[in-house]
């Protein structure tokens, strides 16, 4: 069974929404106003693109990314190589680019569980809120990786959902602080 690993960086108050300037949110570009740049902080990210052996998207974030992230080289060479799913039920084969590799549309929550059946490693979640909020309340994440910054935003997308469910725990697997505030905080889901 591979793993489903959720990526973020959010805000102390879970926040996820527009962390690197994407248009329409009051706070865009939160992780980098104000907030100096420490190298450090973002070993996770290289390390994720090494391990990953697949990236999962919602709709929303397919549409900001794939216009963007192939000509990124440099930055995403690990995630544009691997293949790309999209869970959509209004995505069409005709909507995707041809310039970011193989991508895969999936209809449901539970084609990303059949999905995480097959052989092969890590499976990705970059960005994709409303995305992580339905795999978290179907039990479908089995860690997450966090970047915390020390910024409360009060309005945005959130991370996790509000749903009344039965809790879960989570174990710290790694942890770390950086210089300009930022928290790494790297959990398992105990299902």
């Amino acid at each position: 069974m591979r793993t489903l690993i959720t990526t973020a960086f959010v805000s102390l108050d879970g926040v996820v929404e527009g962390p690197g300037g994407e248009q329409g949110y009051r706070n865009t570009g939160w992780t980098f106003k104000d907030i100096p740049f420490d190298e450090a902080a973002y070993e996770l990210k290289g390390r994720e693109q090494e391990a990953a052996t697949a990236l999962l998207l919602g709709r929303v974030s397919y549409q900001s990314f794939a216009p963007v992230w192939p000509g990124m080289v440099e930055e995403f060479a690990g995630y544009n190589a691997m293949p790309k799913y999209v869970v959509s039920t209004t995505l069409k084969d005709s909507d995707l680019v041809s310039n970011w590799g193989e991508t895969h549309i999936l209809r449901s929550l539970d084609d990303v569980a059949a999905l995480k059946q097959t052989e092969g490693g890590p499976i990705i979640v970059n960005g994709s809120a409303m995305l992580n909020r339905n795999l978290s309340d179907a039990g479908l994440i089995d860690q997450y990786n966090l970047l915390v910054f020390p910024v409360l935003l009060g309005a945005g997308k959130r991370l996790f959902s509000d749903a009344d469910q039965d809790k879960l725990n989570l174990k710290l697997i790694e942890s770390d602080s950086y210089s300009n505030g930022i928290q790494k905080l790297v959990y398992t889901v105990q299902h």
